[in-house]
């Protein structure tokens, strides 16, 4: 069943709106509520603005400002050569994603966690300015309680945390949203699927684990025509990302911090530990 459909509107005073009708599902009912509590609250340039709401009987829509260059998804593993987005514009966008998460976690009354950062819950305005959407798994909580109480796992496959399924890594906590966003990074970073079971080879089957090892060995990812300035933008992007996606809720950094080493001088930024998939692969003296 269909959970919601978004249309584009137009409302009397001539602002363009999006409008999403949910679907008449039996958690949509409780999650439109979770979404009106959790995102009136919100005012931040890079999280998307609720102009209003209907709920009338079994009828919910949500209306939001509208954003005509869609989601990011369509930009990440598109085919089309004309939809393309430059170095600069790639590197802007995460930084804004950055900060409009930081401002969930610490800019409120209340902490928000997202649980549900990925490609398709970004959009873009008319000027490519990202802004976070999609609160229906958000979860509020108390300044002072940065963990998580979850009975059940929530998010999307590839990029959920590890702490949802391996308990004794860690709490689930802020840092949940901290592991999305840096899966999210290497993706636009690389261009690709995280996890390509296809690839060609075994080595490159999970990226982040093989572009950690050309890092290591001193090899760069390959942007075509790129100047010195851009490459330095891809290599903090991808450290950045590294440090996000580490196992253990612990090594990951704050999502301030993540600002820090985006915005900051890239030989400034030392190596993570590798990344892997699950605990069992961490060598023991890792662990």
């Amino acid at each position: 069943m269909v959970l919601y459909t978004v249309y584009k509107g137009k409302l009397r005073s001539g602002y363009l709106a999006a409008i999403k009708i949910l679907g008449k599902h039996k958690a949509n009912g409780q999650e439109f509520m979770n979404e009106v509590a959790t995102i009136g609250r919100i005012h931040h340039v890079n999280v998307v603005r609720l102009i209003g709401f209907c709920a009338t009987r079994s009828k919910r829509a949500l209306v939001y400002e509208f954003m005509p260059n869609g989601s990011l998804e369509k930009y990440l593993f598109s085919q089309e050569g004309n939809i393309t987005l430059s170095c600069k514009q790639m590197y802007d966008i995460f930084v804004g994603v950055a900060r409009g998460i930081e401002y969930l976690h610490r800019g409120c009354d209340m902490q928000i966690l997202h649980f549900d950062i990925k490609p398709h819950n970004i959009l873009l305005d008319e000027n490519f300015n990202p802004k976070v959407l999609d609160f229906r798994l958000a979860k509020l909580y108390s300044n002072d309680n940065s963990m998580a109480s979850l009975t059940t796992a929530r998010g999307t496959m590839g990029y959920m945390t590890p702490e949802l399924f391996y308990k004794n890594i860690g709490r689930v906590s802020h840092k949940a949203d901290v592991y999305s966003y840096g899966m999210l990074l290497m993706e636009m970073a690389g261009r690709r699927r995280n996890l390509n079971p296809f690839a060609d080879h075994t080595s490159q089957i999970y990226f982040p684990s093989w572009i950690y090892d050309q890092f290591k060995e001193g090899n760069e990812i390959e942007v075509g025509e790129a100047t010195e300035e851009e490459r330095e933008m891809m290599r903090k992007m991808v450290i950045t990302a590294l440090w996000c996606i580490q196992m253990r809720p612990i090594d990951r950094p704050s999502m301030n911090k993540v600002v820090e080493m985006l915005e900051g001088n890239v030989e400034a930024l030392e190596m993570p530990p590798k990344p892997f998939l699950t605990p069992q692969e961490i060598p023991i003296e890792d662990q």
